[in-house]
């Protein structure tokens, strides 16, 4: 009994270490006869909550897509690619591309043609990544199998799916990718539902931020001078007070009923397929780089651009004849002769917001936002027209206008750059936009101050408050930027900047590199390294990418080995490195107390020799060197999950009081301070253990 009793309780202190690796997609498969000789193939994956796959038409350079391969048969021929369910699609700062993900339960669905008539099976493997907010499984091959049933059986009434649950292989933690077959139109086939997403925090803030750009409108060249003109009609056009105000209303309820027909026909038009093109392809930013640039081009005052005036005289002619009609027709006129300055801001709206949220709807909530906030201004002094009287035009508003220029044309850039990394020109490396960056937002701080006058100007006799604030501010901004040619991080800015990897000198590596201050050993490390020339670990630090490398080496230098298993496209990895990494506390223990060993879990391009293939617990052979790494982590330290940080003394054997895995719940500092003192009971640990205290 008292046997029984210690093995029960040993059972209940294990659980929770081998719970820790996760197998959160959970994966059945069926078969139904559509005729007799076609079959569709059913993949289906349910995930738990907070979990999410990535579509296999996932764009480059993001998340590692789903792909399937299947085996070679005589049973049978596929017929066009792997269908899926509508994706969620949101962009995202860390990737610079719109991503497209699944959560809950999503089915993928397959059709063949039979080649016999007896049962036979399909046999393939699944190759995907998974994520949360906290971590992401790195991807292995999830082999399949689905009974395709004789064709007899399937033809005589009922259909027989044969769903059959993934064997017990799904516990390994595998992300997958889906199909490898021909491309295909992506399509929602069956009952499949789209996969619900809370997208409603996006399209408010797309709402909101379309009507801060309306009332932005109003401080422009063109509409301001509009605003005496338009309120005086409704001031002295009708003798009736109460009447005058309807009118007004009505006024403004025409101005956003124009904008939101106009986002209307934009969203019929231009659905999802289109935003997805919009966000990731090289010639559609390069056709919005031109859109801002030419808009840059004309708030400077180069050419002006405007509406037909066929248009603008027939609308004004309407207006003139009175009547209810009146106020509509007013409305379209005062539209029309604003666009050389909305249509810039419009443009620019819409394609920023496109670009950041992938819905059918954008172009809807962008021009009814918009029009909201355009109409409210002319509205309300229209009902009050009192207010009028203490609105004074002046050479600020042309100012107004070049300044929008400048920010059209900073703005304008990260198009382009989308184009740059698309393509793999290397024309606008992080330095070079930089660079630019630097060049317009000091030119507008100079202009702001006087120095630098365009068409319509007047001279800068005194500087006002607000000028000279906008002025501090700006040059402030210039500053703040200086440092990123040397490879700072720039935080605040990182989503709206090119990747680090594309910067050409960075001070931190190049000290590094060149035997600048090291860890205490001043010793640098091995040139000939393993993998040293594919991949690399975040500026200002140096290790090895193999742990047999990295055990020998800390054997010499007597310290214990930090192990950072992470992935190339691990988005929360790349937040720990600029969050934590970058701390000054954990910079300074890690290059001077460890032996930095970086594992990729996601690494499967890299072909291993035969000599170093191995074996896993499925039997399965580990030739890549992302499985081999993924492998050590789940036998090693039951984790499969990255980013997450262990530490080792020379033999492998584990120092760190815990194995370090990422909190999405922590804020920034919280994540750097427990990083630190992970790294700190670490080295006390290693101490104790080889009485170096």
């Amino acid at each position: 009994m008292k046997r029984f009793v210690l093995l029960f309780l040993t059972w209940l202190w294990l659980l929770p270490l081998t719970a820790q690796v996760l197998n959160p997609a959970h994966w059945s498969y069926s078969a139904r006869a559509l005729s007799n000789d076609e079959v569709e193939l059913t993949l289906s994956v349910q995930l738990d909550a907070g979990w999410h796959i990535y579509s296999q038409h996932s764009s480059e350079g993001g998340p590692i897509a789903l792909q399937v391969t299947f085996e070679e048969s005589d049973g049978y021929v596929r017929l066009g690619a792997m269908q899926e369910p509508k994706p969620h699609e949101e962009m995202d700062e860390v990737f610079g591309v719109v991503v497209r993900s699944f959560e809950g339960t999503v089915k993928f669905r397959q059709k063949i043609r039979r080649r016999t008539d007896k049962e036979f099976v399909v046999r393939g493997s699944l190759y995907y990544q998974l994520c949360n907010e906290g971590s992401c499984i790195a991807p292995d091959d999830v082999p399949f199998a689905v009974k395709v049933p004789a064709a007899k059986e399937a033809a005589s009434g009922q259909a027989q799916p044969d769903t059959q649950d993934t064997p017990d292989a799904p516990d390994q933690t595998e992300p997958a990718t889906l199909p490898e077959g021909p491309n295909g139109t992506v399509g929602t086939t069956g009952t499949d539902q789209p996969v619900e997403t809370n997208a409603s925090d996006g399209l408010w803030a797309i709402f909101f931020g379309a009507l801060g750009f309306g009332v932005i409108t109003m401080f422009t060249p063109c509409v301001f001078p509009m605003i005496p003109m338009t309120v005086n009609y409704f001031m002295h056009g009708n003798e009736n007070k109460r009447k005058s105000r309807r009118q007004a209303r009505f006024f403004g309820l025409s101005i956003v009923f124009i904008f939101t027909v106009l986002g209307a026909l934009l969203s019929l038009f231009f659905g999802p397929d289109v935003l997805n093109l919009v966000g990731t392809h090289g010639v559609t930013n390069l056709i919005f780089f031109a859109v801002f640039f030419i808009f840059a081009l004309s708030f400077f005052g180069l050419f002006e651009i405007k509406m037909p005036e066929r248009w603008v005289n027939k609308s004004d002619e309407q207006a003139d004849k009175g009547g209810w009609l009146a106020p509509f027709f007013i409305a379209l006129t005062t539209v029309l002769i604003s666009f050389s300055c909305t249509g810039p801001i419009i443009g620019g709206a819409l394609v920023g917001f496109a670009t950041s949220v992938a819905n059918r709807w954008v172009a809807l909530l962008t021009m009814l936002g918009f029009g909201i906030g355009f109409a409210l201004p002319f509205t309300l002094l229209a009902m009050f027209p009192s207010m009028v009287g203490n609105m004074k035009s002046g050479g600020w508003m042309n100012a107004v206008k070049v300044v929008f220029a400048f920010l059209e044309l900073a703005f304008g850039l990260k198009f382009l750059q989308m184009a740059d990394l698309y393509w793999g020109w290397h024309l606008l490396d992080r330095e070079v936009y930089l660079a630019l960056w630097i060049v317009i937002f000091g030119l507008t701080g100079l202009y702001l101050l006087g120095k630098i006058r365009f068409k319509g100007d007047e001279k800068v006799e005194h500087i006002g408050v607000v000028r000279l604030m906008l002025a501090i501010v700006t040059l402030s901004f210039t500053v703040y930027m200086v440092p990123g040619m040397w490879g700072a991080p720039l935080n605040a800015i990182a989503g709206f900047l090119p990747p680090m990897d594309t910067q050409d000198f960075n001070i931190e590596r190049t000290v590094m590199e060149h035997g600048g201050t090291r860890s205490n050993s001043e010793a640098r490390l091995p040139a000939d390294r393993k993998y040293a020339d594919r991949l690399h670990l975040p500026a200002g630090f140096e290790g090895f990418y193999d742990i047999e490398e990295a055990k020998e080496y800390a054997r010499t230098q007597g310290k214990p080995v930090f192990i950072d298993f992470t992935g190339r496209n691990c988005a929360n990895c790349r937040e720990m490195e600029q969050v934590a990494w970058a701390d000054a506390r954990a910079r300074k223990l890690l290059n001077e107390e460890f032996v930095i060993c970086a594992l990729y879990a996601d690494m499967n391009d890299i072909e291993l020799p035969e000599a170093e293939w191995l074996k896993d617990a499925n039997g399965r052979t580990v030739k890549t060197l992302g499985r081999r790494n993924l492998h050590y982590q789940i036998e090693a330290f039951n984790q499969n999950a990255q980013p997450c940080y262990v530490v080792v003394d020379c033999d492998g054997r584990q120092v760190s009081p815990e194995v370090y895995v990422y909190d999405p719940k922590r804020s920034a500092s919280g994540k750097a301070d427990s990083f630190v003192e992970f790294l700190e009971r670490s080295v006390a640990a290693f101490k104790d253990r080889t009485g170096k205290r």
